[in-house]
């Protein structure tokens, strides 16, 4: 059985509240799940203690096991120090649109035409 460590939303509307549950990869996002390990929630401070909670042993036993985190529960297991710190790239993110570079052409275009009358 594959198994994921991830999120799985409570709370109410705009007010979202995670649990970090260990689950079967197969089973929907707040479906059925194996263990709570620990709980989320995003609208404390940054620096708040109580932000992120989780029971430290029973994820690196699951980790032991070959459960597998998402890409936020291991920056969690990263500050926790379960996990040491993957290097992340994304150079096409801060890249404009197709429409944004359209845009900036045109504007260009517009304002060296302007410079020369």
């Amino acid at each position: 059985m594959a198994t994921k460590i991830r999120l799985a939303r409570g709370g109410s509307k705009k007010r979202p509240f995670y649990s970090i549950v260990i689950s079967d990869s197969r089973m929907p996002r707040d479906g059925r799940f194996l263990e709570k390990v620990g709980t989320y929630n995003p609208l404390l401070a940054k620096d708040h203690e109580e932000r992120v909670k989780m029971d430290v042993e029973r994820v690196q036993f699951w980790l032991d096991k070959g459960a597998q985190p998402t890409d936020r529960i291991a920056r969690f297991l990263e500050v926790a120090g379960l996990r040491t710190k993957a290097e992340r790239s994304n150079p096409k993110k801060a890249q404009p649109g197709k429409k944004a570079v359209e845009r900036a052409k045109e504007k260009a275009d517009k304002a060296e035409a302007g410079a020369e009358a």
